[in-house]
């Protein structure tokens, strides 16, 4: 794949890289260790380098799973993992809510290096923002540990323009990871544009809006217990029904390159800026490489804007968290 750099001065990563997240129980897919292993260094071997993990996937076995799974090719990729969250780091214990501390931060950081098998974290990113603690500190615990050695770029999650702009003003901020796709399109009004004028990269998280965007679901799929879609109002059966024209946008334009629709929504996010690199999850080879296989495909202007058309105006039913996820974001 043809690398792409995070913002003005990130890291240089493969154009799709890998969420790891899917590893932790979260879509219910039951998937073993060692296939987990085998899969993330198979991405390895296709020329991803970016993945990535936080302690709270688990917590702590996913950042576990990632060090193991990359240690032979450690210093051939880019591991981002995060902190931000109240998790007791003896037990992993959730106390519920943020935590970023910098005391905090520094213990975590020492943890996950641990824990990935690793001298540096290469991307640290504050999980959710954290409303108890100015972002001007967490800013400077961060770029205490780049100026250690122990981190090499500071990013930021769901966070809200005027939050990044003052983090940005104490430590640089690489990378900015938030959920979009042609499923959720609010970055475009604020975000990116913030993200060219700064020189920060953006990390898309879901993608493919958690799978919907593949065509492999529609109102009928019922999906495992412990799915966290159970619990996602955009994915009630009445939200599913509604969303799918959507899909059928995607599809049409799959059909005619003769590619998967997954492929044609993550050719459409790479086509919006050249420092976006969506992080799309899988715990299956097939469709590991049917993603990466987007980074091949060169949709055209006419695409483009049947694309845009196509879905212009187009509201989406449901909101894309549970409500008490939905309190954490945009700080």
């Amino acid at each position: 794949m043809t690398p792409r750099t995070l913002g003005t001065s990130g890291p240089i990563v493969s154009a799709i890289g890998l969420g790891c997240m899917s590893f932790a129980g979260t879509y219910a897919s039951g998937v073993n260790r060692a296939d987990a292993v085998t899969l993330i260094r198979e991405a390895a071997e296709a020329g991803v380098t970016l993945f990535d993990t936080a302690e709270a996937y688990g917590p702590f076995t996913n950042e576990e799973l990632v060090g193991e799974a990359l240690a032979p090719v450690r210093d051939h990729v880019t591991i981002a993992t995060k902190f931000g969250f109240d998790i007791d780091l003896d037990t992993g214990a959730r106390k519920g809510g943020t935590n970023s501390r910098p005391e905090h931060i520094r213990a975590v950081a020492d943890a996950a290096l641990k824990r990935l098998r690793a001298d540096r974290i290469d991307l640290f990113y504050q999980h959710r923002v954290d409303p108890a603690v100015p972002i001007e500190d967490v800013a400077g615990a961060v770029g205490e540990l780049i100026a250690a050695g122990k981190v090499g770029h500071f990013g930021l999650s769901e966070a809200a323009p005027d939050t990044i702009r003052r983090a940005h003003a104490v430590q640089r901020v690489a990378a900015l990871q938030s959920e979009y796709s042609l499923f959720w399109r609010e970055p475009e009004e604020e975000l990116l544009p913030l993200c060219g004028e700064l020189g920060i990269g953006f990390v898309p998280f879901s993608p493919l809006g958690a799978g919907f965007l593949t065509g492999q679901i529609d109102e009928n799929t019922v999906f495992a217990p412990g799915d966290f879609r159970n619990n996602v109002p955009r994915f009630s059966k009445e939200a599913r029904k509604a969303n799918m024209a959507l899909v059928e946008v995607v599809k049409r334009v799959a059909t005619r390159h003769g590619a998967a629709p997954a492929q044609v929504a993550l050719a459409w996010l790479l086509a919006q800026r050249p420092w976006i690199v969506p992080i799309p999850g899988t715990s299956r080879a097939k469709r590991l490489h049917e993603n990466l296989g987007a980074a091949g495909l060169s949709l055209t202007p006419d695409d483009l804007t049947e694309i845009d058309k196509g879905t212009a105006g187009f509201a989406v039913q449901g909101e894309r968290l549970p409500e008490g996820a939905m309190k954490q974001t945009r700080r």
